[in-house]
């Protein structure tokens, strides 16, 4: 007969195999995949934010104080406090539910103001290529906001009654829902449908124009924001996937790292606009970016 194995034989691995549930392994490792995700992502943001300071600084101390602007300071540096609150919800040990709860719903509240003012700036800058157009604007915030409210009632719907768990191996730390909530997946279905409308009507707004002029510039600039509205597009989308086909804490490990890129894709945006009619004495460029003032004034 083969003899046990004594677990002092056995690799680390081999003996959490045989201590703990393969549910547990799978929970564990999926809190460890999140918090390099986590950590991976602040490198990311802080590296981004310091390699556009001069940018930055030029920005703010030069520009004129607008509404959008601060609508662009706060989509700018509300992912401080996001990540921030992430990290420790990831990096802390914590044994106690209601702390997770509160903590995960912090992140769900500033994740929501993150994507509300991103994609504010990406509809300011729509109505701004299409020479003002009222109804567009009325249009695409009414929209918005009925997505916006259909989103924090599914959120917090199903967020509320969740339960939450922590990993019973030493030194895995961070919680997850412990109970799938299918429905998550609504709001970045619904934020896809309009990252999706807001990428044609730049397309369709660029094959007008490319009729009327060959300006490159602008041609560079509608190039641009199609790219930026296709990167949004590509992350509610995998995020709905993730949704409905991953577990544990592999489910919101996109959620976040979306919220942050459309707040570097809709600030880098707005400012090389600004930088470009600051440096170009580009007729188009003024006029796009007199535009946001006059939505500016509008909202």
């Amino acid at each position: 007969m083969c003899a046990k194995p004594v677990l002092s034989q056995l690799s680390p691995v081999g003996r959490m195999k045989m201590l703990y549930l393969a549910d547990d392994i799978a929970a564990a490792t999926s809190l460890q995949v999140f918090a390099y995700i986590y950590t991976s992502m602040t490198t990311f943001w802080t590296y981004d934010y310091v390699c556009s300071i001069h940018q930055e600084g030029t920005f703010l101390f030069q520009s004129r104080w607008t509404k959008v602007k601060g609508l662009y300071i706060v989509t700018r540096h509300l992912p401080f406090i996001l990540l921030t609150t992430g990290l420790y919800l990831s990096f802390t040990p914590n044994g106690n539910p209601g702390k997770c709860r509160m903590l995960d719903n912090m992140c769900s509240g500033l994740g929501i103001i993150q994507v509300v003012c991103s994609e504010c700036l990406f509809i300011l800058r729509t109505y701004a290529l299409w020479d003002n157009n009222r109804i567009l604007l009325v249009v695409t915030m009414s929209t918005f906001l009925t997505f916006v409210i259909a989103s924090i009632g599914v959120v917090f719907a199903n967020t509320a009654p969740a339960s939450y768990a922590t990993s019973p191996i030493p030194g895995i730390t961070g919680c997850y829902q412990s109970s799938n909530s299918f429905q998550l997946f609504i709001p970045f279905l619904l934020l896809s449908a309009l990252e999706l409308g807001l990428m044609i009507l730049t397309l369709i707004r660029a094959i007008q124009t490319w009729r009327m002029t060959s300006n490159h510039l602008y041609t560079v600039l509608l190039t641009h924001n199609i790219f930026y509205y296709a990167c949004g597009l590509f992350f509610s989308v995998a995020n709905v996937f993730a949704m409905l086909f991953l577990h544990y804490a592999y489910h919101a490990m996109l959620q976040d790292l979306q919220f942050i890129m459309l707040a570097i894709l809709a600030t880098r945006m707005h400012r090389h606009l600004w930088q470009r009619h600051e440096d170009e004495s580009d007729t188009l460029v003024c006029t796009l970016m007199s535009d946001m003032v006059s939505a500016d004034n509008t909202v």
